[in-house]
């Protein structure tokens, strides 16, 4: 590609989705602002301090914009040729949860020790997912509309999920197959493989949850009546009702829980929506999921007007992955579904989830700063298309 080719690429190239950032920074700064809030008192308790779970979420909010920046600079081309290798590495990786490096907490394994840091393969088998599924699909469209063409799909979520489920985290293994399934269905898959599939789920999660008596049906069995074990199993849910019950209409005020002093265990992680709702009340809680509409509204917009299929189903799936994971979380909290470790998207704390969510975020607004030169592309075509007609018009 020559100088004056760059040069035009470079300025057919769009900027950074505005709407996008923002409501991506909103969710964030929302998100630093109530980990301080939720995790004051269980800091003070842990390490002495108020401020330990705010420095280290606001290290892991400016780095995870850092890896979005970086991410939005690379063609997400790229990514295709990458999509087999990081297939392989997130089974190596859930493998090795198995190995005496996987870290136990509370019965469930799925911290992985490095030496230096921890990370969770679960949630990088997210963005592995989205991927491999958008590559997979994106070489033949067609492979959605048979179920030959869907198969090794099927057999490598299948595989991850099984792996996931056996630390065991049925939550994310759930949403690992939900992503799968919904990129399959943006790239044409027919609504009767869609119905045989939510059934062949459905089947799955009763056996899991009813007949297996395992970890997870001690959940379910809570879940179903909560207020039974509120003093063992079902504490957790049992204070989290009663946070957005106290919260009500408009909240106690920001800062002013009652809950988060020790009687929520881990208020800052995965059950935060709860001390949202009682800081805040429902009218919080209700504006925080419609700025999670828009996000999700953002990417599908992203997904619609990409320049390729690939692009396409990156976007499309990135968006599914985070409505999932809102919907999960919101019906633990509220308890809709049983227990289950689930976080809420760019709130809840911790650094994996941060940054695999922003790492995406930066591929999808690499995906629409070339939706202008596509557009560019096909004004050209028509053009041409058009002198061409004219061209054959006067020859005739």
């Amino acid at each position: 590609m020559g100088k004056k080719e760059k040069l035009k690429k470079k300025r057919l190239m769009g900027e950074l989705d505005f709407i996008l950032v923002l409501v991506v920074t909103m969710l964030i700064v929302f998100g630093v602002v109530m980990v301080f809030s939720a995790s004051y008192y269980n800091a003070i308790n842990e390490d002495g301090t108020p401020y330990s779970y705010l420095w280290r979420q606001v290290f892991y909010a400016v780095s995870g914009f850092a890896l979005m920046v970086f991410f939005a600079l690379i063609d997400y081309h790229t990514w295709r040729g990458w999509a087999i290798p990081l297939a392989f590495g997130g089974i190596v990786m859930l493998l090795l949860l198995f190995t005496p490096l996987g870290v136990s907490t509370n019965g469930a394994t799925r911290w992985l020790w490095l030496g230096v840091a921890s990370i969770m393969p679960g949630e990088f088998a997210k963005p592995i997912m989205v991927l491999f599924c958008a590559a997979y699909f994106a070489k033949d469209i067609r492979r959605a509309a048979t179920l030959s063409g869907l198969l090794p799909a099927m057999i490598y979520t299948a595989i991850v999920c099984f792996l996931i489920y056996k630390q065991p985290n049925l939550s994310t293994a759930m949403t690992v197959a939900a992503v799968a399934v919904g990129i399959a269905f943006l790239a044409g898959m027919k609504w009767h493989i869609v119905a045989a599939m939510i059934a062949a789920l459905g089947a799955g999660i009763y056996y899991i949850a009813f007949i297996d008596d395992g970890y997870q049906h001690q959940r379910v069995m809570t879940f179903l009546d909560p207020f039974k074990e509120s003093l063992d199993s079902g504490y957790q849910v049992v204070q989290s009702l009663l946070a957005l019950g106290t919260g009500g209409l408009t909240g106690v005020g920001l800062g002013r829980s009652v809950q988060k002093n020790l009687y929520l265990p881990e208020a800052q992680n995965d059950f935060i929506l709860s001390i949202i709702g009682e800081e805040l009340g429902f009218l919080g809680i209700a504006i925080l999921l419609g700025v999670f509409v828009v996000l999700i509204w953002r990417l599908f917009m992203i997904s619609v007007k990409a320049p390729d299929n690939y692009g396409m189903l990156i976007a499309g799936g990135t968006g599914i992955l985070i409505g999932v994971q809102v919907l999960f979380n919101v019906a633990v909290v509220t308890s809709s579904m049983p227990p289950t470790g689930v976080a809420l998207p760019f709130i809840s704390y911790g650094g994996n989830a941060m940054w695999v969510l922003m790492s995406l975020i930066g591929v999808c607004l690499n995906v629409s700063r070339q939706i202008p030169e596509s557009v560019e592309k096909l004004k050209q075509e028509k053009s041409q298309s058009a002198k061409a007609k004219a061209r054959e018009k006067v020859a005739a």
